[in-house]
């Protein structure tokens, strides 16, 4: 049975969206969704883990991938119940207070995990381009202040234009365009002034998203610059192998974000399976593809992962 039709929505709840139309597989389409989530844990754990019991990644670069792997864990937290409930039949529904809480989490490790790319970034400029000062320059203390930073960055600016949906008065029908919350899903069907959320909203983007994303960009011409000013082959592809992992993760965490900001702000017209896949693209690729890119493409997470099954296999 589709959820829009199972009752009536009071002022405080919204109907959870999964896949319209294909309400009859949802059984099916379960199980794939359920593969993924234990895909998301198992993995960013086993990077958890290795990192954690190998001395030999106590090195920034592994602090800040340790880093990448909590967020995409608590991301893959905040959102299972709502998208395995309302797949599994257990949930259709979902209450203004618990929408909001979930719209932040999301919202927050969102732009936790913008900003740890970002300090990755900046770690693999240090470690190209002024290899002799790395560890002088970003020393454990320094990292714990970074990781403070980025936690106080995307916990502290965000609760102004999430507090203020409690406040709007919301227009029937509450139907969201997920099987979650996203902030710009509930404005959406506000009927108050939502004027200070969507230029607090747009400002949060510019100074978190775009700014990363620019901040990014530059290190990696300054990253080339250096390289390419190296006189051996070798040496210039070795160095740029060391940021293959880093440009992945940060191709698969901007792609979705890019893709769903584009359905959401010109894709009225298209079908609302385009908007749920893009969503859920959005929320499930990064934690997923992320302990994959690491575990291939990092030579010392790859052996450390092997000797781990190897030593379990025995």
């Amino acid at each position: 049975m589709s959820p829009i039709s199972i009752l009536n929505v009071s002022s405080s709840r919204f109907i959870l969206t999964g896949f319209p139309g294909l309400e009859v597989h949802y059984v099916w389409i379960s199980i794939p969704f359920s593969t993924i989530y234990a895909m998301v844990f198992l993995g960013n754990c086993m990077v958890l883990h290795v990192i954690r019991t190998e001395p030999s990644l106590h090195q920034p670069m592994f602090y800040f991938l340790a880093m990448l792997a909590l967020t995409d864990l608590c991301m893959g937290l905040s959102t299972i119940y709502t998208v395995l409930g309302v797949l599994c039949g257990i949930i259709h529904e979902i209450s203004l207070d618990s929408c909001i809480a979930q719209s932040y989490f999301i919202h927050g490790l969102s732009f936790t995990e913008s900003s740890v790319l970002l300090a990755m970034a900046f770690d693999r400029y240090i470690a190209i381009c002024n290899p002799l000062c790395h560890s002088s320059i970003l020393t454990n203390d320094k990292i714990m202040k970074i990781g403070v930073a980025i936690l106080c960055r995307s916990s502290l600016l965000i609760p102004p234009v999430i507090i203020r949906l409690k406040f709007l008065n919301y227009c029937c029908p509450h139907i969201l365009s997920h099987s979650f919350c996203l902030h710009q899903d509930l404005i959406r069907m506000a009927c108050s002034d939502i004027r200070f959320n969507s230029i607090y909203g747009l400002a949060l983007v510019i100074s978190n998203l775009l700014l990363d994303a620019v901040l990014i960009l530059i290190s990696y011409i300054m990253i080339l610059h250096a390289v390419l000013a190296i006189a051996s082959r070798d040496e210039r592809i070795k160095s740029l192998q060391t940021c293959v992992s880093h440009i992945c993760a940060v191709s698969v965490f901007y792609i979705p974000i890019i893709g769903l900001t584009m359905v959401h702000r010109f894709g009225k017209h298209l079908s609302p399976l385009v908007h749920v896949l893009m969503g859920n693209i959005y929320i499930l690729f990064p934690p997923l593809m992320n302990p994959i890119i690491y575990s291939i493409k990092t030579q010392q997470i790859r052996r450390r992962v092997q000797r781990l099954f190897y030593l379990k296999r025995m």
